[in-house]
């Protein structure tokens, strides 16, 4: 038998990790045995676990090992981890360490050191004496790479125990939630980080122009509450289209009717901005004179939108470059209090992967697959509100206001 000695605290009762943990021994064919087990009796009181992990073979124990690390569990044995250079840019050794979006520690020249730029899917580098979560992409030959799963600490969100906390909302994702609570609770959360001058970042997509809640995103830009706004080609032009022929997609958004010809003006709104030779310069000339984009400029709020296959135009704010519109939105989501994506499926996925799990992160949309789509990517912290993103966003602006 192979065995190891591993151990974990944390909420692990509350947050189901305990479960988890088992559930992986079993999985992995292996075995274990509780050789201590402290239950916390308070709110801010951790349970602990010690256990030992019992393997047929070195290869199920290993596998065990990488698995429970995820978790929050390490061997009791304390050893640096191991390095490797990367072989070429871009490229690193088959076993590398493959980041969550968890907090993360290396143990390096024997002193433990927290990974900086945390998010999933990279893998770490130890730079002058720092640890650096880095995208494949950016690595460089002889890159210093953490291999293995030793010399590693994942430190998993819990669970809080303090039920008016942020994760009264993180039960099951349902439509049938009353939203007014969970719009009361987003909107304290807000006034307290605005307070302490924290960054809230907007994820939007076009649907907030279509149902009508352009006007209260707006409030919110003006209000101070919207830090960056993170987004594709379709929001802005839908939203400089409404501004400017008071239609989207073509619908009059009063009266809820196709206008005639109402289907170019969304080409028109492109040719207009083309025109003046961007955003801005359409706010500074007095063409844009109302809307998101419009309030964006005003306010001095950073905007960034991602391009696609399937744009119009685009715009020429719409970055094209695919890893360029990565790196903005990495730049902008950096330090983070809170995330609220609004209906952008896409985006919304996209902005969880760059995120450490411990923002609070709000995803809105009438489809409940897109919000449970979010959390089993790998962004747990997310919690769901299955409505219409034109009417939360009403409703948030109105509770914000008073």
């Amino acid at each position: 038998m192979f065995s190891e000695t591993v151990q974990a605290e944390g909420h692990l009762i509350d947050s189901d990790i305990l479960t988890k943990i088992f559930d992986i021994i079993i999985a992995c064919e292996s075995t274990y045995e509780v050789l201590e087990f402290q239950i916390g009796k308070t709110n801010d009181e951790v349970s602990r676990i010690l256990l030992s992990v019992n393997s047929k073979s070195k290869e199920s124990l290993e596998q065990a090992l990488g698995d429970l690390l995820l978790l929050g569990c390490r061997p009791i044995e304390e050893n640096d981890a191991h390095l490797k250079p990367a072989e070429k840019n871009a490229c690193v050794p088959d076993d590398f360490y493959s980041t969550t979006n968890h907090r993360t520690t290396v143990r390096h020249q024997g002193q433990w050191l927290t990974a900086s730029a945390q998010r999933m899917d990279a893998v770490i580098c130890i730079e002058n004496g720092q640890a650096i979560c880095r995208k494949l992409r950016d690595v460089k030959k002889g890159d210093s790479i953490v291999c293995g799963h030793e010399g590693i600490r994942v430190m998993p969100e819990f669970k809080e125990r303090d039920r008016m906390g942020f994760a009264f909302m993180s039960n099951e994702i349902s439509s049938e939630r009353r939203v007014e609570t969970s719009v009361k609770k987003i909107a304290e959360m807000m006034r307290q980080i605005k307070k302490e001058k924290g960054k809230i970042v907007f994820v939007s997509g076009p649907v907030v122009i279509h149902t009508g809640g352009s006007i209260y995103l707006s409030q919110l830009i003006k209000s101070g509450y919207v830090s960056a706004l993170l987004s594709g080609n379709a929001l802005a032009v839908h939203d400089i289209e409404n501004a400017l022929f008071g239609t989207s997609l073509g619908v009059d958004l009063e009266h809820g009717l196709p206008i005639h010809e109402g289907h170019k003006n969304h080409m028109r709104a492109i040719n207009t901005i083309n025109r003046a030779g961007s955003i801005p310069e359409a706010v500074k000339q007095g063409i844009l004179k109302s809307g998101v984009m419009h309030d964006c400029v005003k306010a001095n709020i950073p905007f960034i939108l991602a391009g696609s296959i399937r744009d119009d135009g685009p715009l020429p704010e719409t970055l094209m470059d695919l890893v360029q519109a990565q790196d903005q939105y990495a730049k902008h989501l950096q330090d983070a209090h809170m995330v609220i994506c609004l209906s952008s499926m896409l985006h919304s996925i996209a902005v969880g992967n760059m995120l450490p799990s411990w923002v609070k992160t709000v995803c809105v949309d009438i489809n409940p697959a897109v919000v449970t789509k979010l959390s089993d990517r790998g962004s747990a912290q997310a919690i769901g509100i299955v409505t219409d993103v034109g009417l939360f966003v009403n409703m948030l602006a109105r509770e914000l206001a008073n």
